[in-house]
């Protein structure tokens, strides 16, 4: 599994067209923030993040803890 996936769909309108996401500072540099994105069909800028692993659920024959 590789920690710098990256999306194939825009989370919003769905589009594919989408490069990373790029800020310009006042002093002219460009930057590109870790997990961030454009989406050229919707001009949208979203980021990404990883939350981490989540632990699987115990299956007890359909009986819910109370």
């Amino acid at each position: 599994m590789s920690e710098r996936g990256i999306p194939f769909h825009c989370p919003y309108c769905g589009e594919q067209d989408l490069r990373p996401h790029e800020v310009v500072s006042e002093s002219g540099e460009v930057t590109s923030p870790h997990g961030s994105w454009e989406c050229r069909g919707c001009l949208r800028a979203f980021s990404l993040k990883m939350l981490g692993l989540v632990r699987p659920s115990v299956v007890d024959g359909g009986a819910g803890r109370r």
